[in-house]
């Protein structure tokens, strides 16, 4: 475990680097025993600051996010489990023009976004539950931003990192999730003009309900519920792909919808 200076410290250099648009070399990489207990201490501190009163940011917690959750994903970054993190309202989008000028190492994914009727509190959280709470599903592109160094991170960065949380963008299509089969929806990506990836639902841990599932246990046991009318974001179903201003992706997800996005600075 970390001494609290050390988290402090941390924390203090990645907020930094977020505010100044810098990379920092990897946590894991000068401090090899950080534990994911201290990541987490590293993130919430951050976020504190970030949603704090008198912040000049004054960001709001709008919902939260599982990533690193398909194989294609993992193997990507050499991060081999799920990370977690929170959303805010200055992180979200709608289709068309999307600001990435201030991202650092910007890459978009394909999502399929939940948004809650119900809490959910972990621990025991089943995929029915999550089912049960949901009040729609939409199409979502993760714009996945890393303070670290050249994405050379473990899973203690990542999760320091709030997740390498950038932006996300909802679809205007707001979709009952009862009576689709999530998992066996198939997302098909475009990348200005060009065909880029497509994948399934099933790419997240199995179905999206099951990611969704294990992030509200996640968080359960820190002590920390899904609140009703939150955002959660289940995870990529393609590899990621690296952006500029300029580029232009469009996502088709069956049974869903489509977005469109052109990223600006």
């Amino acid at each position: 475990m970390l001494s609290d200076a050390q988290i402090s410290a941390y924390a203090g250099e990645l907020l930094s680097a977020l505010q100044q648009q810098q990379m920092v070399a990897p946590l894991t990489e000068r401090t090899p025993e950080i534990s994911i207990q201290d990541a987490y201490q590293i993130s919430k501190l951050i976020l504190d600051h970030r949603t704090a009163p008198d912040s000049p940011s004054g960001e709001t917690i709008v919902g939260k996010k599982i990533g690193v959750t398909s194989d294609a994903v993992q193997s990507m970054l050499g991060v081999y489990e799920p990370d977690f993190g929170f959303l805010t309202d200055k992180m979200q989008f709608g289709p068309g023009k999307v600001p990435i000028g201030d991202l650092i190492q910007p890459r978009a994914e394909a999502e399929i976004a939940f948004r809650l009727s119900q809490d959910l509190i972990g621990p025991g959280v089943t995929q029915q539950d999550v089912l049960a709470a949901t009040e729609c599903v939409m199409a979502c592109f993760e714009i996945v931003d890393s303070r670290v160094r050249d994405w050379q991170i473990k899973i203690q960065d990542t999760v320091a990192d709030n997740a390498s949380c950038g932006v996300y963008v909802l679809g205007d299509q707001k979709v009952d999730p009862n009576g689709l089969d999530l998992a066996a929806c198939q997302v098909r990506v475009h990348k200005n003009g060009e065909f880029l990836s497509e994948g399934l639902g099933s790419a997240v841990q199995g179905s999206p309900l099951q990611s969704i599932a294990w992030l509200a246990n996640t968080f359960g046991d820190l002590g920390i519920p899904l609140r009703a009318g939150e955002v959660i974001l289940s995870g990529s179903l393609v590899p990621l792909e690296p952006i500029v201003p300029g580029d232009e992706m469009t996502m088709s997800l069956t049974g869903i919808g489509d977005l469109s996005v052109t990223f600006v600075d």
